[in-house]
């Protein structure tokens, strides 16, 4: 597919969520789940792994070259990169994390409730660097990236018991789009106006989903397809929800589970 490049008024793209997403966050903080090794980063620039749990780029990347900004979006924590290169584009997003704080603790990477203390710093630091006018503008005009929720399920909800004794599937589903509500309103609340947020893909079709699922031999698992499916049912009435309650709120939900 070629990429287009469109002129639009977005000055930046910003990232919160997983690694679907994440741009080498967790190459500095304490955790096991890195990807700062090969054969990740082999079709990247310079065929090196940066962080991004891909052989080149990610969705994000893309995004930003096709609204004519940077080929690739830094990661918040990198420290070869400061708020000169984050000011057109930057990425808070930490592989393993969701929206449950439970999810995020199981591989110690970072809360999305950090992403969003990460952000507010960095909200302070761009109006610092450009002035309080043009930070204010480029913050209300970027274009804004969630992509998270499949790490809830597989590697949390489903791995251990203390959500499954707490929720049935259904229940935790609608535990996580409450925080996912949540976590937009507070969003808004600090003036994000265009926010594009990526549903669950069919994670039952996930490579490591199918090589355990030795039963069904290694086929797609369909409870963990039905229960994606259902979420994005629910995630786009969500957003239409939100479209109506959040004044000023562009809000889009993007199916990765089609695309896939």
């Amino acid at each position: 597919m070629l990429a287009v490049k469109v002129k639009s008024k977005v000055p930046a793209v910003i990232v919160f969520g997983d690694s679907s997403v994440d741009s080498g966050n967790n190459n500095v903080i304490s955790t096991l789940l890195k990807s700062n090794f090969q054969p990740y980063g082999r079709d990247f620039y310079g065929g090196q792994p940066t962080g991004r749990f891909c052989n080149g780029r990610i969705p994000p990347d893309f995004i930003s070259e096709a609204f004519g900004l940077k080929l690739a979006i830094p990661a918040y924590l990198d420290p070869a990169y400061n708020i000169s290169d984050f000011a057109t584009g930057v990425c808070f997003a930490s592989a393993g994390t969701g929206y449950d704080n439970a999810t995020s603790n199981v591989l110690n990477v970072i809360p999305l409730w950090k992403e969003m203390e990460y952000y507010k710093e960095y909200q302070r630091q761009l109006r610092a660097y450009v002035g309080e006018k043009k930070g204010n503008r480029i913050l209300r005009e970027a274009l804004y990236l969630m992509s998270l929720g499949t790490n809830d399920f597989l590697e949390n909800y489903y791995t251990f018991p203390t959500r499954r004794s707490q929720f049935s599937v259904r229940q935790y589903r609608d535990f996580l789009l409450e925080l996912g509500e949540s976590f937009v309103r507070e969003l808004h609340g600090v003036g994000v106006r265009k926010l594009s947020i990526t549903g669950l893909p069919p994670m039952g079709c996930l490579p490591l989903e199918r090589a355990t699922n030795i039963l069904g031999q290694n086929d797609c698992v369909p409870e963990y397809n039905n229960v994606a499916s259902e979420f994005n049912r629910k995630l786009e009435g969500l957003v239409v929800k939100l479209n109506k309650q959040l004044p000023g709120m562009r809000m889009v939900s993007a199916s990765a589970y089609d695309i896939f």
